[in-house]
């Protein structure tokens, strides 16, 4: 038995089988490059669903850590730290918000952001307690919560896991029509994500996101954008609903946040709303707002803005697209991005092809059957993507 089977057989034996992955075995990274427990070495086109954007192990996020990791690593919000007020200052001058709350998941990103929208609406819209609802997207992902898949339409996500909390309405996503028809007097916000990237890298019409923007500030519905996996960079501006000039009214934040080497996010939003939803004891986390989790969040953003990684997924996006596009193989159903968020859609099953790629030294990940998703770290150089580009090139037009 060789070291990937062992591993992956120990895996198989004592944990939940609730992923299935592709069958290598990463042992150590660099910037955009992984080594398996062979030896052998991948360029990672995943960036761990966009947590790695500035790279694997970048060295002024490792040492954030490390000296933090020699001073304070945790206090819970029962006292104060030295590293969570001047984070927050940063966070507020990098995404323009009076305020943000942090927590540890995207998926705790989002709860929060749907406790925000709905004690919003009852203290400053005045609507009938207990009867606010949310519109959400179909195709949607916000995480694993129950709350969360009970408004998914992914019948994988759902099944077996109800009953679900009510309050949310699903419409089709890309139709600000069907969003201005759904609002009812108790519509408390619209969550959507700018970029539906788990559903496979679905990109919404121009100027939908700015329809949306529209229509819910004409009904005093709160906007929230779920960027989680489209933030800090990844789409090629700092947050994809830039893109329209969109200022949502919350936004929530994770992944790349913590800056691939821990779990951070929070949402952000001005103090209408903030001051309106929480208040001592009303929401927090044992570990939101941690010492350490400010001091990597912090390095995490200034390695976004010191190295233009927005500007660099968005030069490479289109040259990486632009690349695809002359593959021209009939397979080829569709190739939908911005930045360095790819998804290649085929008109057959997709995991053959992301088995054949990690085969030939290329790690992408197949997602709802049909499509790979690309996704490599914002650090990534042109020549390294004409690299993985000619082995793209050669497994799926051949």
């Amino acid at each position: 038995m060789s070291k990937t089977e062992k591993f992956i057989a120990e895996v198989d034996r004592y944990s939940a089988h609730n992923y299935h992955p592709l069958p290598v075995v990463i042992a150590e990274a660099k910037g955009i490059w992984v080594t398996d427990v062979e030896g052998k070495r991948y360029i990672d086109m995943l960036s761990a669903y966009s947590a790695v954007n500035q790279g694997h192990r970048h060295p002024k996020i490792i040492k954030a850590m490390e000296e933090q990791a020699g001073r304070l690593t945790l206090t819970s919000r029962a006292f104060h730290n030295d590293r969570m007020g001047p984070f927050l200052k940063k966070l507020s001058a990098y995404t323009g918000y009076d305020k943000g709350l942090m927590m540890n998941t995207g998926a705790e990103a989002v709860e929060t952001a749907i406790k925000a929208a709905r004690r919003w609406s009852y203290k400053r819209k005045k609507l009938d307690e207990d009867r606010a609802r949310i519109i959400v997207c179909e195709g949607n992902f916000h995480g694993r919560t129950t709350t969360i898949v009970g408004f998914s339409t992914d019948p994988v996500c759902r099944e077996g896991f109800g009953p679900f909390t009510p309050g949310f309405d699903v419409i089709p996503y890309n139709d600000a029509t069907a969003l201005e028809r759904a609002i009812t007097p108790q519509t408390a916000a619209f969550l959507v994500e700018p970029i539906q990237g788990e559903a496979g890298v679905f990109v919404p019409s121009e100027g939908y996101l700015k329809r949306a923007a529209e229509i819910c500030k004409a009904n005093s519905v709160l906007l929230i954008a779920d960027e989680i996996q489209t933030g800090f960079g990844r789409t090629g501006r700092r947050f994809c609903s830039d893109w329209e000039g969109v200022r949502p009214d919350i936004i929530c934040m994770g992944k790349a946040m913590g800056g691939g080497v821990y779990p951070v996010s929070g949402i952000a939003a001005d103090d209408e709303v903030m001051m309106a939803a929480f208040e001592p004891g009303n929401h927090g986390s044992t570990f939101g707002g941690n010492p350490m989790a400010c001091a990597i969040a912090a390095a995490s953003i200034e390695v976004i803005e010191e190295e233009h990684l927005a500007e660099r997924a968005a030069e490479l996006g289109d040259y990486f697209r632009g690349e695809l596009h002359k593959i021209g193989h009939s397979r080829i159903k569709e190739i939908r991005g911005k930045g360095l968020l790819t998804g290649l859609e085929l008109h057959e099953l997709a995991r053959p092809y992301s088995l054949e790629l990690k085969e030939r030294g290329i790690l992408a990940k197949d997602t709802h059957g049909t499509t790979i998703r690309f996704a490599p770290p914002l650090v990534i150089t042109r020549e390294e993507l004409a690299g993985a580009l000619k082995t793209i090139t050669e497994v799926l037009g051949k």
